[in-house]
């Protein structure tokens, strides 16, 4: 759904001002009147990484009036393969300062406010303040968290995007949006405690070319809510499959839509325990893991089948309709996998505890076990089960399960 426009414009623009967006004001629906909103605007970006680089380039080509670059690191010379506004000379120099300088480059009348500092929870509101929105182009899960919160309490709104690997995830988070729109946050996506010990990108790699991207497009959900054009991200998760050249869209519930559970409420999703593992395997029930490609890095229960959640949740009706039982780390994430399956006629269940439970049941000579799972890397995963598919040998499973 639109939206209303987040700023007032300013009076008017600089004739040079003008001139450099021309192409802007030409486009139906943004126009002159939105390019003065874009001039009145005051962007916080959280990040001047793979991410927060090419959003940087975007708004200040754009025209944005004031942007606030947070980020206390300094350029290294691997960055320069996706952290696009450094160059080789600024190796060793602050990252905001290459913001200072683009920024400067492209448009003289955009105000940067470069703070070199880091973002906690002690100052993450201070930093924040006075900026008619936030972008997160942090690369840590717990920095992320503290962006959200102090977003949350300003409500004011947040475009939040993250990449791993080929993959990434764009949305907007807001509080407190305005009438008729229901308010989504960080924790509609990622309930707490959903999320484990995630891998850095150092460790697994991150593909430059999709931060352009990525970065890219949470720079126009920014214009888009700042001039109240389109149609923005809020209530809906982009997912962006690099590899092989696909997008989709998963819808996210606000928390308010969700009913409240009462002390006497049961659960709707049934639950199994691992104890039930090999009755449900000989049954073949197809065992669904729907965690990250870098999770099941660390093992997979032996005859599962990997299907990230976001595949899961964007088209539930192409998994094996046939008894299924939802696998993620600690089950919040099964869960909702488990409640999209059965919204379609699926009998599916939830394993509960996850992995965790799975891993605390291993007998002490399993590591090795789980060890040469995780080198296999578990069952293919490239694509959700077709209908009618047939279940993976249990033999390999029942050993793991009872010896």
């Amino acid at each position: 759904m639109s939206l209303p426009p987040l700023v007032e414009p300013v009076a008017a623009l600089s004739d040079a001002e003008r001139l450099r967006t021309a192409r802007h004001q030409v486009l139906a629906g943004l126009g002159e009147l939105g390019q003065r909103r874009l001039r009145a605007a005051h962007v916080a970006v959280v990040g001047a990484g793979g991410l927060g680089a090419p959003v940087v380039l975007a708004l200040a080509a754009a025209g944005i009036g004031t942007l606030t670059i947070i980020d206390d690191d300094d350029v290294e010379l691997s960055n320069l393969q996706r952290q696009v506004m450094h160059r080789r000379g600024d190796v060793g120099r602050p990252k905001v300062d290459s913001a200072v300088r683009v920024a400067a480059d492209l448009s003289p009348e955009t105000i940067v406010r470069p703070l070199r500092s880091r973002l906690a929870s002690d100052n993450a509101v201070d930093l924040l303040a006075g900026a008619d929105l936030v972008i997160d182009g942090t690369d840590t899960f717990e920095t992320r968290l503290l962006v959200a919160a102090a977003a949350e309490r300003l409500g004011i709104p947040l475009v939040w995007g993250v990449i791993q690997e080929f993959a990434a995830q764009i949305t907007v988070f807001w509080s407190s949006p305005p009438e008729g729109a229901d308010a989504v946050v960080l924790a509609d996506l990622y309930p707490e405690g959903s999320v484990g010990e995630l891998p850095t990108c150092a460790a697994v790699g991150v593909f430059g070319a999709l931060c352009l991207q990525a970065g890219s497009i949470l720079a126009m959900e920014a214009i888009k809510l700042i001039t109240g054009i389109g149609d923005p991200l809020l209530g809906r998760v982009l997912v962006i499959d690099a590899l092989r050249a696909k997008t989709s869209e998963v819808p996210l519930r606000s928390s308010r839509a969700r009913p409240t559970a009462t002390s006497d409420s049961k659960p709707t999703t049934p639950h199994i325990t691992v104890a039930d593992l090999p009755t449900e395997s000989e049954a073949g029930t197809l065992l669904i893991d729907v965690r990250e490609d870098a999770e099941i890095a660390t093992g997979m229960i032996p005859g599962a089948t990997h299907v990230p959640l976001a595949q899961v949740l964007a088209e539930p009706s192409a998994i094996d309709p046939r008894r299924t039982v939802v696998i993620c780390q600690a089950g919040v994430r099964a869960r909702r996998a488990a409640e999209a399956l059965r919204a379609v006629g699926a009998d599916a269940v939830v394993l509960a505890g996850g992995m965790d439970a799975w891993n605390a049941a291993l007998p002490a000579e399993a590591p090795r076990a789980r060890e040469e799972n995780a080198a296999s890397g578990g069952e293919p995963a490239e694509q959700a089960p077709p209908h009618g598919a047939k279940s993976s040998p249990t033999e390999e499973f029942e050993h793991e399960a009872t010896a």
